[in-house]
């Protein structure tokens, strides 16, 4: 028998397999509360980052079908089209994934050696260059139908039949952003209106906890570090709290931020990227400690309520740092880089 620290061999295919598993149970509860929109958006992100793939592969003289079926790039494609806006017109989402797969991923060198988390750099891309495009969500309280959401991604057509509030021009956290700065809104309020409820708007805490079920399946399965998730959903409760506890009508209680928007699919399935995270468990904790603090500063404080992308990407700049500067000596030296 092998001893119990010898890992089952594994393949970078299989581990992709059920990470995309992982993220079914959030899919499918994305796509009852916000429509039929998400899935569009999943199939023009994986259709957009296969071919990509393909085209820098070949272009690389690499073996195309061997990268291509490893299921990096299809990971890729679904984690921006959750975070993406689900009404978002068709070439938004192809713009975001040619973005990651191109800039972010095959230039550096392809999956392994990619500084930048590709997802949230092709997020970042088109939240910076097209912030009004990406203002465009299914609103809770005027439902659209499959087919009108279909239309209105690739026609940007609206029915013509009284549905002018059917799409909404941010999440929960935008709003209550625009809510409390234009409309003197304090929290409570917020909290009171029947769509938003109390605590992350329509739907979003039961999405947070099916990518909360995903995150633990994961690390039941040895695939992510508990160290990562933890340590930035600490991070975010431990600005929040003292805000919130020292000023509630102006900000919102932790279970808010730790259930709005993309918190839990950051925590579980993109900071736990092992590219573009640090190696060591002391780095994997101050990485997503600082990822949350982040998160939360430039969601209530910056321009950008949806601030996952940024947050990682400035970390992921930190990661290089952090390793060299917490890796342990090598056995049989007196410090860190130094002689036996």
């Amino acid at each position: 028998m092998h001893s119990p620290h010898i890992a089952k061999p594994t393949t970078v295919s299989v581990i992709m397999l059920k990470v995309l598993a992982a993220l079914v149970p959030g899919l499918i509860l994305s796509v009852f509360f916000n429509g039929i929109g998400v899935l569009a958006q999943l199939a023009l992100a994986t259709a957009t980052a296969l071919l990509a793939e393909a085209a820098m592969l070949k272009l690389r003289g690499v073996p195309v079908r061997f990268f291509l079926r490893d299921g990096s790039a299809v990971l890729t494609a679904w984690l921006l089209a959750l975070t993406m806006p689900s009404l978002g017109a068709w070439w938004l989402i192809v713009v975001a994934t040619l973005f990651a797969i191109v800039i972010a991923k095959q230039l550096y060198g392809g999956l392994g050696n990619n500084p930048f988390n590709p997802a949230m750099a092709g997020f970042a891309a088109v939240i910076v260059a097209f912030p009004a495009q990406m203002a465009q969500w299914a609103s809770p309280g005027v439902p659209l139908n499959a087919l009108q959401q279909l239309a209105y991604i690739f026609t940007h057509q609206l029915p013509s039949s009284g549905a002018p509030d059917a799409v909404a021009p941010a999440t929960s956290l935008g709003l209550l952003k625009t809510r409390m700065l234009l409309d003197g809104y304090d929290v409570s309020q917020f909290f009171a209106t029947p769509l938003y409820g109390h605590v992350a708007g329509f739907g979003s805490v039961w999405i947070a906890l099916a990518y909360l079920a995903g995150g633990l399946f994961l690390w039941r399965q040895q695939l992510i570090p508990w160290q990562t998730p933890v340590a930035m959903l600490v991070g975010v409760a431990s600005v929040a709290l003292p805000l919130w506890q020292y000023d509630p009508v102006h900000f919102a209680n932790p279970l808010f931020h730790l259930t709005a928007s993309a918190t839990m699919l950051a925590a579980f399935f993109i900071v736990t990227d092992p590219v573009t995270a640090p190696a060591t468990s002391r780095g994997r904790l101050i990485f997503g400690f600082l990822v949350g603090v982040l998160l939360y500063v430039i969601r209530v404080f910056g321009g950008m309520p949806d601030a996952v992308a940024f947050a990682v990407l400035i970390m992921n700049i930190a990661v290089p740092f952090i390793d060299h500067t917490i890796q342990p000596p090598v056995f049989g030296a007196k410090r860190k880089g130094g002689p036996a």
